[in-house]
């Protein structure tokens, strides 16, 4: 069944209502799940501390606040354009001038199963102007007293597809950021990464990077330690009020710079583990 996106597509920062809430519980931790608003986490709680902009904190626009999957691509795919299997593909503009974070944060999740401290959500991707491959994606929340991890897989239908999958958590503005990244990607006047990678430079960043390891904030007397098993990850710290830490699979404009292929029914996935001390 093909969804109806829930805001106009061609403006990534209208409005977008969290919809019904569902808690999931286990411990000190809670997790608020906004299934129909892109399928997001519109708050982390730890210990009563709230880590993420929320719906009601004053910053509305779609783009701006809990945590959603990026989904078939992650930030921006230059003017929306690139080639795939010698076609050339145009997606439509949704931010500025460039199509930005995929089509799953702006449309409504099917909840597949809801248990107090699980659940998991599905999402058909479309197969028309706003995404013309098909495919379906599955995310996977899962609580214990003081972690969640998070599963997010793209699976193609009957057509080959380039995929780039990713989270895009923001964080209420942490007191301390540990990151040790390997390699920076350079942005180009229109502020897009491009290649190749070179050696990080200091922040404040709007910038994608290659690293390992954990990446930790500190906010509220506690620490947030972020493991994900991709090796990019693109952190946005230059607003007063927030910190976006993004681990993807490949770097914004990925369809271009790293093109990765799904044959027909082959599936990828992406998992970020949040853990508290």
């Amino acid at each position: 069944m093909e969804l109806e996106p829930l805001l106009p597509v061609d403006d990534a920062r209208a409005p977008m209502p969290a919809g019904p809430l569902h808690w999931l519980r286990c411990g000190a931790l809670e997790v608020a799940l906004a299934p129909e608003a892109g399928g997001r986490i519109a708050q982390l709680k730890y210990q009563g501390v709230e880590w993420l902009v929320g719906p009601e904190d004053g910053w509305p626009a779609t783009i701006a606040w809990g945590c959603y999957p990026m989904v078939p691509w992650a930030g921006r795919i230059r003017r929306g354009r690139f080639n795939f299997d010698g076609k050339a593909c145009s997606l439509p503009i949704n931010f500025e001038e460039h199509a930005i974070h995929g089509v799953g944060f702006s449309r409504p999740w099917r909840t597949e199963r809801l248990e107090p401290d699980a659940a998991t959500l599905s999402l058909a991707l479309p197969e028309n102007e706003y995404w013309p491959f098909g495919g379906v994606a599955t995310q996977v929340i899962e609580l214990t007293p003081d972690s969640v991890r998070l599963q997010l897989e793209v699976q193609a239908g009957a057509h080959a597809m380039p995929v780039v999958l990713g989270w895009h958590p923001w964080f209420r503005k942490p007191e301390r950021l540990e990151f040790a990244p390997d390699a920076m990607y350079p942005r180009d006047e229109e502020g897009i990464a491009v290649c190749p990678p070179g050696v990080p430079t200091p922040g404040p960043w709007d910038d994608c990077f290659v690293a390992r390891g954990d990446v930790v904030l500190e906010r509220g007397g506690q620490r947030l330690a972020l493991r994900s098993d991709a090796d990019h990850w693109v952190v946005y710290d230059g607003a007063e009020h927030a910190t976006c830490v993004e681990p993807q699979t490949g770097p914004p404009d990925g369809f271009n710079l790293k093109p990765n292929r799904l044959e027909p029914g082959q599936r990828v996935s992406l998992t970020l583990d949040m853990s508290f001390a």
